[in-house]
């Protein structure tokens, strides 16, 4: 661009000084450069075609060049997106038992963040692209209120969905399309106002979360029970300690199905400790005895270190 200019400054200073005035000077120029060809603006003497011969030399390759180049870098930038978009797609389209996220905010990135610590990939549906770029997610740029976009965030291959956008009336949107699109999806809203509860749940969403009454609460309990609260963030969320707490589902062919706690003996064969059951119906039994039959279907609310852990999901 800087050769461009300096040949357009000195065609047009050259044909000045040779009479031209300073438009004609500057349209001489640019269509000689340009290979245009249209007629002289004035009578060429002889040094003005000796002038005219070296700016052609000098100019149209330099003018073609800087084009070139010009256009170039316009159609490779659209062309890596493009072919950025597609792999993207094509990376999307391999996935099966990711979470779509919903909504780029800063509830968003906080699920987004814990959920790849978790080990599961994430797939962010926006539909503001600067928001997005250079993000460390898969994500597709869209309203997620419409079915197309939810599709393309593979909702049919998701193992659930979050509706996490700033307002409650488009994640009731976003919940009732993903209960449309799949009956056995599980969908998690975020509510701000404490009236759209019941809506979200109404709509198909199968947990409700307030981030603000959650936060407050959270809060609360620093103050009341601080290191209740403490082990209940390291156990579910820090990284600093090797406990943490999971949760394992009884298969029907386990060989811990049909048995009690105490013939399980998972404390010993697994080192992970059993806090509580939750049966089909949603009911917890907590701190259970060792006489309690563990059925399958049940899930088992354990903690223990990730190898522990692995075990007891190995042996369940």
């Amino acid at each position: 661009m800087i050769a461009f200019a300096a040949v357009l400054v000195a065609g047009t200073l050259g044909y000045a000084a040779l009479g031209f005035g300073w438009l004609d000077a500057a349209y001489q120029t640019v269509t000689t450069i340009t290979t245009v060809g249209f007629r002289e603006v004035e009578p060429l003497s002889g040094t003005g075609q000796v002038f005219t011969m070296v700016l052609i030399l000098a100019g149209v390759g330099t003018a073609l060049y800087t084009l070139g180049v010009t256009f170039e870098t316009l159609l490779e930038g659209q062309l890596r997106q493009a072919r950025r978009r597609r792999q993207m797609d094509r990376r999307i389209a391999g996935l099966h038992g990711h979470v779509v996220v919903c909504g780029w905010g800063r509830v968003g990135k906080a699920i987004a963040r814990q959920v790849a610590l978790d080990g599961k990939p994430v797939v962010v549906v926006d539909r503001d692209l600067d928001r997005l770029e250079g993000i460390d997610h898969l994500y597709v740029v869209g309203d997620a209120t419409d079915d197309a976009v939810l599709l393309e965030a593979g909702i049919e291959r998701a193992a659930a969905l979050i509706a996490a956008i700033d307002t409650d009336a488009e994640n009731l949107y976003v919940t009732l399309s993903g209960r449309s699109l799949r009956a056995d999806l599980f969908i998690v809203a975020r509510a701000r106002d404490d009236a759209s509860d019941q809506k979200l749940r109404r709509a198909g969403a199968d947990r409700v979360v307030n981030p603000q009454s959650i936060g407050g609460t959270r809060m609360a309990a620093f103050i009341s029970q601080p290191h209740v609260a403490e082990f209940l963030d390291v156990v579910m969320h820090g990284t600093q300690y090797e406990f943490r707490l999971e949760e394992v589902t009884v298969s029907p062919g386990s060989s811990l199905a049909g048995t009690t706690l105490r013939e399980a003996a998972i404390r010993e064969r697994t080192g992970a400790m059993v806090l509580a059951l939750r049966s089909d119906d949603g009911a917890f039994l907590t701190n259970p005895s060792a006489e309690t039959v563990v059925g399958p279907g049940q899930v088992l609310i354990a903690i223990g270190t990730s190898e522990e852990l692995a075990d007891l999901v190995a042996l369940a």
